[in-house]
């Protein structure tokens, strides 16, 4: 196990740095120092970052420009490829492939290449800046090359180099999807052409997920990042949406998280971060153009296009099957996270205190503030393992919190994986103790089926006190469960809809209404309760312009207000709809933006999501219109109400703390969050970010 040490003991220096840079966080400023809307101008939050993909380019394609963030932020960043991605061994395009002699190791080699290339270039600007190359032992009994960027050495690859797939979904037991089924007993290497690495081996399931659990034993990474691991089928053909490398890799990562948070306790609290693979050209853009072309010119790196033999390899500096087309299907014109969406886990009580529900280690973390001065505490980490990003909260109509989920339980037989809806609530309002999660079950069949593909559950209380959670189901529709006045819940209710996708939202309207939204590939379709306590009326379209996939939800001004983001734009925009006479838009307005993507929250007169650069970018209104944080966050950020114009936001940093500050509504003035009484004059300002409990990043 120790090595990796080496390998990564620049990078933990780094950290601690970057530590001692971030303790003045909680040093409150001046309240007139309205400047300051985060930390200190300049210093990076810490946190280490540690990738986990299928094949090389996955990780460009899908999780950048979240990884080109990161390493211009300074973060160690370490990716992990499980195969070589030898494909048929032509290292050629479509014009030129039929002529080109098929050598696997050879084109393993040439994106291994690529890789390093493409890294170099977004750590250092130049594609040739060089790197050490060294062999170390795996827990799995095998060895892995593992590289050092000599100019950034906390810019670290490990290539385990197994066989892929090959094919996109055809069954193939040669593959990590028949290792995970056990149709076969082990799975072969694909040693690269030029890797230091000469002795040929195998993985059985149990020596690959051991081999993974050492690497993050010795990276100790506080964001892990990673593939879906259940992306869903199509309607029709029933095949997977993403390449089935993408997800049962995805699923080993689930399994070797799960076994070093269980074995490993002297660590860091983790965070992870999932990511939507082929699907993405399915959807609107999510980046702007700008981002676009920064993506697609890592990829241009990667490509080789000018063909010039930059790395002294006769295998080749580049993947030339994507120089064909670096943009891929539209990949690098978006970036979707597969779960982490929600908006609603930061909630305030009766006595205006806070309370923050994440997922850290498997298991859901709260974080307490008593009243609006206490102080905080946390992270506890509440008990029940398996939980997947994204958490829900609601207040019942007794003042008790509930936190709804998903978790992922594993078993002996591929079968056994299993996704369920889960929820615990508050024993009484105010208390710091919660009840054991209970299974509301899945809409789902069986994992063959569709892959249990569940989105994360959207929750609300409707004004007759009635409790209700929905969910995406792997067909794309909606679906649902209300519980009764005995506390007994029904069964999962068709709700129809078609085309939907990422995480339904709802809130209620000002009559005590319950609204249901989910996005679709073109529009927003919705659905509302003609009164309070009675069922969900039909799947409505709405008519709205297309959006990117996260849609946030609010009761606003009489109705339930939306906010959505402009594709091909990072622009936000908000729609206020209405349901007294059937399910209505009322206008569209567009509040611009820091070009980012994915979820914003709104709460009052604060509007906040991801900006260009992964930082936070917040507007309090007319007069404070988006300013831009250097603090960067997992998943999406979280606000509530504390007061009657006291707005709280919070994050969960790149170093898997939680990070809060609140901003007083002054006088004059619209927020950009919209509606009546979301005020954000002259005197409103984000105070200075508080880091909530101990640093989780030692060395």
């Amino acid at each position: 196990m120790v090595a990796f040490c080496a390998a990564t003991a620049a990078g933990s220096m780094l950290v601690l740095r970057g530590n001692k840079a971030l303790a003045g966080l909680g040093t409150p400023t001046t309240a007139d120092s309205r400047a300051t809307t985060a930390t200190a101008a300049g210093l990076p939050d810490p946190g280490r970052v540690l990738q986990i993909v299928a094949h090389p380019d996955d990780d460009l394609y899908f999780m950048n420009p979240d990884l080109r963030y990161s390493i211009a932020a300074g973060h160690p960043v370490t990716s992990v490829y499980l195969t070589s991605g030898e494909s048929d061994g032509i290292n050629a395009g479509a014009a030129k492939g039929a002529a080109t002699r098929p050598d696997k190791p050879a084109y393993a080699e040439a994106r291994q290449n690529g890789i390093r290339a493409a890294y170099a270039k977004m750590a250092t600007g130049d594609r040739g800046s060089a790197w050490k190359r060294t062999v170390v032992p795996t827990a799995g009994g095998a060895h892995a090359e593992v590289d050092v960027l000599v100019a950034k050495p906390e810019v670290n690859l490990v290539w385990l180099q197994l066989r892929e797939a090959g094919h996109v979904y055809r069954d193939v037991p040669d593959s990590l999807h028949g290792l995970w089924d056990g149709k076969v007993p082990h799975l072969e290497s694909m040693l690269a052409s030029g890797t230091p690495v000469k002795q040929p081996f195998t993985y059985t399931k149990d020596q690959l997920v051991r081999t993974l659990a050492d690497i993050l034993a010795r990276y100790r990474p506080t964001t892990i990042r990673t593939q879906d691991p259940t992306p869903g089928r199509t309607p029709d053909t029933k095949r997977y949406t993403d390449h089935q490398d993408h997800f049962y890799g995805a699923r080993f990562v689930q399994l070797a998280s799960a076994t070093y948070a269980r074995e490993v306790k002297d660590r860091p609290h983790f965070a992870t971060q999932n990511y939507v693979g082929y699907f993405n050209s399915s959807l609107p853009s999510s980046l702007d153009p700008a981002e676009a072309r920064a993506k697609l010119e890592i990829l241009d790196t990667y490509a080789w296009l000018d063909g010039q033999n930059h790395c002294g390899s006769e295998a080749g500096c580049g993947d030339l099957k994507v120089a064909d087309r670096p943009a891929g299907n539209r990949w690098t014109d978006s970036i979707n996270y597969a779960r982490g969406t929600g908006t609603s886990w930061l909630i305030s009580d009766a006595q205006q205190g806070l309370w923050a529900f994440k997922v850290l280690d498997g298991q859901v973390a709260l974080w307490h503030r008593t009243g609006l001065i206490g102080r905080w505490s946390g992270p506890r980490l509440l008990p029940g393992t398996g939980m997947d990003q994204g958490i829900s909260t609601v207040t019942l109509k007794d003042g008790r919190i509930a936190a709804f989920g998903t978790r992922t339980s594993f078993g002996e037989a591929p079968s056994d994986y299993r996704r369920e809806i889960v929820y615990a609530v508050q024993r009484t309002p105010g208390a710091e103790e919660f009840g054991a999660w209970e299974s509301l079950g899945t809409p789902e069949a069986a994992d063959e089926e569709w892959t249990s593909d569940i989105s994360a559950p959207a929750v609300s209380v409707d004004g007759a006190g009635r409790m209700a959670v929905y969910v995406r189901d792997g067909a794309y529709t909606l679906r649902g469960r209300t519980q009764g006045a005995d506390g007994a819940w029904g069964p999962w209710e068709r709700h129809g809809g078609a085309d939907l996708h990422g995480t339904p939202v709802t809130a209620t309207d000002g009559a005590g209404r319950l609204m249901v939204f989910a996005a679709t590939t073109r529009s927003v379709t919705g659905w509302a309760q003609p009164e309070p306590g009675a069922a969900l009326g039909p799947a409505t379209a709405t008519g709205l312009p297309e959006t990117t996939v996260p849609l946030t939800a609010a009761g606003r001004e009489g109705g339930v207000r939306l906010w959505f983001r402009k594709p091909g734009s990072g622009n936000v925009r908000t729609a206020l709809m209405t349901a007294t006479d059937g399910l209505k838009v009322n206008g569209v307005t567009d509040l611009g933006g820091l070009q980012g993507f994915g979820a914003v929250t709104a709460s009052g007169h604060l509007l906040a999501g991801r900006a260009a650069g992964g930082q936070l970018g917040s507007d309090l209104g007319p007069d404070h219109l988006w300013r831009r944080s250097p603090l960067m966050f997992v998943g999406a950020p979280s606000s509530t109400m504390t007061g009657k114009n006291l707005v709280s936001l919070a994050v969960v940093g790149l170093d898997a703390r939680l990070y809060v500050t609140s901003s007083a509504g002054g006088a004059g003035g619209t927020g950009a969050a919209g509606g009546a009484g979301a005020t954000g004059g002259a005197d409103a300002y984000l105070a200075p970010w508080m880091p909530v409990g101990p640093s989780t990043t030692g060395p």
